[in-house]
């Protein structure tokens, strides 16, 4: 019998539930980092800590973890030899953004109002590069339900901008969502692109975080140049989980994406996003959140989007 070497692909609804499990952390990471933006008083050098501590803990796998170091030579070697080529360790350009994103705009606009922005950057993003062919699945079909699923999550945005709690909040911070959801989406598809050629999602993910954290810093310096230091570091030890819960969610975005397809993976951290949005909203409101009436109607919009999307009706219509 003839042993096939094509690799073992997850489970469908595997797959999505992981993805779903990403949304649920990068809720978490975007008020968490929103909140050390405010304690600091500097969103740049939330961002840089939020980072740094990430880097620091794949450091410290990549060196211990045998596929960690196999990873890594795979990837000198690809470098030197132009078998990896530069835009694929061009990732963490992309975290950069979002993690900044969050320091400088989640304190103030809310989990929820930040994450319909990454919807609609994601979601058109994601068809785009699907159809493109761009992330590691190849070529894949922009179906007329996977349209109808993006449009039910772009509805989703369109309900959040419904009423007077934005009417306040600076243009920049409705825009630089918006551009963190296109930036995620490309990250999604690079990283794993970036994983097939190094071989672990572990040191694509090093990978992004040594970027992002450079860039990071130089934008840190700059900014404290500019308007000063920072206050004091915060005492709260929870303050410092965005570093750890970036580490796990992009590593598991450039595991799974080969099995989704940009724009599913995109749909299904959508879901997560939002479910955990509103309830971070309900115990921890900010200033300029929606009402909860408001952001129940959001989910259900894109808990429909992901199911027509995903749902087999070619199959449903056979039968």
């Amino acid at each position: 019998m003839a042993s096939s070497t094509a690799p073992r692909r997850l489970p469908g609804w595997l797959a999505l539930g992981l993805a779903v499990t990403i949304g649920v952390m990068t809720a978490l990471q975007a008020r968490v980092n929103g909140q050390l933006g405010i304690r600091l008083d500097d969103g740049f050098v939330a961002a840089v800590v939020s980072f740094g501590s990430g880097l620091l803990i794949l450091v410290v796998l990549s060196a211990v973890l045998p596929a960690g170091r196999a990873g890594f030579a795979r990837l000198v070697t690809g470098v030197r030899t132009g078998g990896i080529p530069w835009w694929m360790l061009a990732g963490g350009a992309a975290g950069a953004l979002t993690v900044a994103t969050q320091g400088l705009a989640v304190g103030l606009i809310g989990v929820s109002l930040y994450t319909v922005g990454v919807v609609a950057g994601q979601t058109v993003n994601g068809l785009l590069l699907d159809r493109i062919g761009f992330g590691p699945a190849g070529v894949v079909a922009v179906t007329v339900p996977r349209l109808l699923g993006g449009a039910l999550a772009l509805a989703a945005v369109g309900l959040a901008l419904v009423g007077d709690s934005i009417a306040e909040v600076p243009v920049w911070m409705l825009v630089l969502p918006f551009l963190a959801g296109i930036a995620i989406a490309w990250q999604q598809a690079t990283n794993g692109r970036l994983r097939q050629r190094v071989g672990t999602p572990l040191t694509a993910t090093f990978v992004n975080f040594l970027g992002g954290t450079a860039l990071l810093a130089i934008a840190a310096a700059v900014h404290v140049s500019v308007v000063g230091p920072p206050r004091a570091l915060p005492p709260e030890w929870w303050l410092y989980l965005g570093g750890p819960l970036g580490v796990v969610y992009i590593f598991l975005s450039a595991a799974i994406v080969r099995d989704t397809g940009v724009l599913l993976l995109g749909l299904g951290a959508v879901v997560g996003q939002l479910l955990s949005s509103v309830a971070l909203d309900a115990l921890w409101p900010a200033p300029a959140s929606p009402g909860i009436a408001q952001e129940i109607a959001m989910v259900g919009v894109a808990l429909a989007s992901v199911v027509v999307a995903v749902f087999p009706w070619r199959s449903l219509g056979r039968r």
